[in-house]
C-alpha cells in the first residue's frame, strides 16, 4: 500500500461531496463519490467527477473514467468507498479502472461487502498500480453508515427524527397533530426525507396525520423516498394520501399474518406492496421489519413516526443516529410525551447516543445526535 499525500485529504474531500449527490438515490448500492486528478508538471488538474448514479449504477468509479476518457491514464483516482471487484448487474469496477490506465487509487475505506472486503484493493495493487487506504476514513464511515450498518447487521442506518415542544410534547391529546416546529425547521425535514432511502411511520400516525411523507421542495419531488406503514392489521385506508399516491411514490406496508386477505387484496390493487411479519403480543417485530427492508436493499431509514412507533426503536436500541427538533412553544399538559412511555431523556441521556451539537433553525433548534 502506497502512503498518502498532502493533497490527498483535499481531493477526498471532493469525492465525499460528490457522494452525498446521491444520498437517498442510489439504493442498494452505497452512494459513492469519485473524483480522477492528473498532473503533468504544471500542479493537479480534475480530470473527471463521479457518484453513483440513480438505482445504484453505473458506479462512481465508472462515470468519473468516462468523463475524463484517455486523461484518466497515468492519473489518480481518489474513491470514498473500496472499488468493487465483483460481476454484479455491471462488470467490477477494478477491471475499468485498471483497463484506463491509473496510476495510482486513493480510497477512504474498505468495503464491509464479503464480495468486496479488500480484494479490490488486492487486484489493483496486483495490477501494478498504487494503492492508498485510510485518507478521509472517519468522514467515509459516516457517508457509507447505511451499506456499513447493511452488511454487517443486516439492517438499514436507523436515524430518528423528532419534533418536540418546548414542554416534552409531540401532538395534542387524543392523537391529534400540532404543528410544533416552523418553515426552517420543516425544510430541514423535507432534506432529510431526500436523502433517505426510505421513511417509516406506525399506522396510528397514518391514520391520525394523513400524510404523503414526500419530499416537496422545490425540484426534489423526485427524492422522495420509500415509504413504509408498520400496519399489523392493514387497516390503512385505502382512500387515505399514502394509498392514493402508491403508484407514483412507492408503499410499502408491513401487516402480520392475521391481517384480512380482502384488506391485503385492496391494499395491493392500489399498487402497495404489501409484507407479512409474525407479530409478538399484537406487536410487529421491529428487528425483523429492518431485516426486510434490508433484504429489499433499503440502507437509511428515517423513522418519522409517532410517539409509540419512536419509543419502540428507542427502547429496541435502533436508533443509530436521531434528530431532535426542539420548539420555544409549549402544548400544555393535555399533549401527548414525545415518546409513549418513556421520558425524552430516554433518548437525550441515552449512553447509547452522544449529542453533536445544536444549531438554530429560525426560531426553533436542531439537535443532533449520533450512536457513541
Amino acid at each position: 500500500m502506497s502512503r498518502s499525500e498532502p493533497s490527498d485529504a483535499r481531493f477526498m474531500r471532493l469525492a465525499l461531496a460528490l457522494g452525498r449527490r446521491a444520498l437517498g438515490n442510489a439504493w442498494p448500492n452505497p452512494a459513492v463519490g469519485a473524483v480522477i486528478v492528473r498532473d503533468d508538471g504544471a500542479g493537479p488538474v480534475i480530470v473527471g467527477r463521479g457518484w453513483t448514479q440513480p438505482g445504484g449504477r453505473p458506479h462512481a468509479e465508472t462515470e468519473a473514467l468516462r468523463r475524463a476518457g484517455a486523461a484518466a491514464r497515468g492519473a489518480v483516482l481518489y474513491a470514498t468507498l473500496e472499488p468493487c471487484s465483483h460481476h454484479g448487474k455491471t462488470p467490477p469496477c477494478v477491471d475499468a479502472i485498471i483497463a484506463a490506465g491509473i496510476a495510482r487509487v486513493v480510497s477512504a475505506i474498505e468495503d464491509p461487502n464479503p464480495q468486496v472486503a479488500g480484494r479490490g484493493h488486492a487486484r489493483l495493487a496486483a495490477a501494478g498500480i498504487a494503492v492508498a487506504v485510510g485518507v478521509g476514513a472517519e468522514d467515509a464511515a459516516r457517508a457509507h453508515a447505511g451499506h456499513i450498518r447493511r452488511m454487517r447487521d443486516n439492517r438499514p442506518h436507523v436515524m430518528l427524527k423528532l419534533a418536540v415542544s418546548a414542554d416534552g410534547k409531540a401532538g395534542l391529546s387524543g392523537g391529534r397533530p400540532a404543528a410544533i416546529t416552523g418553515p426552517a425547521a420543516r425544510d430541514r425535514v423535507h432534506m432529510m426525507r431526500a436523502a433517505s432511502d426510505a421513511i417509516l411511520i406506525g399506522i396510528g400516525t397514518a391514520l391520525a396525520d394523513d400524510p404523503l411523507l414526500t419530499c416537496r421542495l422545490p425540484g426534489l419531488a423526485s427524492r422522495s423516498p420509500v415509504r413504509v406503514v408498520l400496519d399489523g392489521k392493514l387497516g390503512l385506508p385505502v382512500v387515505s394520501r399514502l394509498v392514493r399516491t402508491a403508484r407514483d411514490t412507492p408503499l410499502w406496508v408491513i401487516g402480520a399474518p392475521s391481517a384480512s386477505p380482502a384488506a391485503d387484496q385492496a391494499l395491493r390493487a392500489h399498487g402497495v406492496a404489501v409484507f407479512r411479519l409474525d407479530a409478538v403480543a399484537g406487536k410487529l417485530d421491529l428487528a425483523e421489519a429492518l431485516g426486510l427492508l434490508a433484504g429489499r436493499g433499503i440502507t437509511r431509514l428515517m423513522v418519522e413516526g409517532g410517539p409509540a412507533v419512536a419509543a419502540s426503536f428507542v427502547a429496541a436500541d435502533l436508533v443509530d443516529e436521531a434528530t431532535l427538533f426542539r420548539s420555544p412553544n409549549t402544548i400544555g399538559g393535555e399533549g401527548v410525551d414525545a415518546l409513549d412511555g418513556l421520558p425524552l431523556t430516554a433518548l437525550t441521556q441515552s449512553p447509547r447516543l452522544m449529542s453533536c451539537g445544536i444549531v438554530p433553525l429560525g426560531a426553533d433548534a436542531m439537535e443532533t445526535f449520533a450512536r457513541a
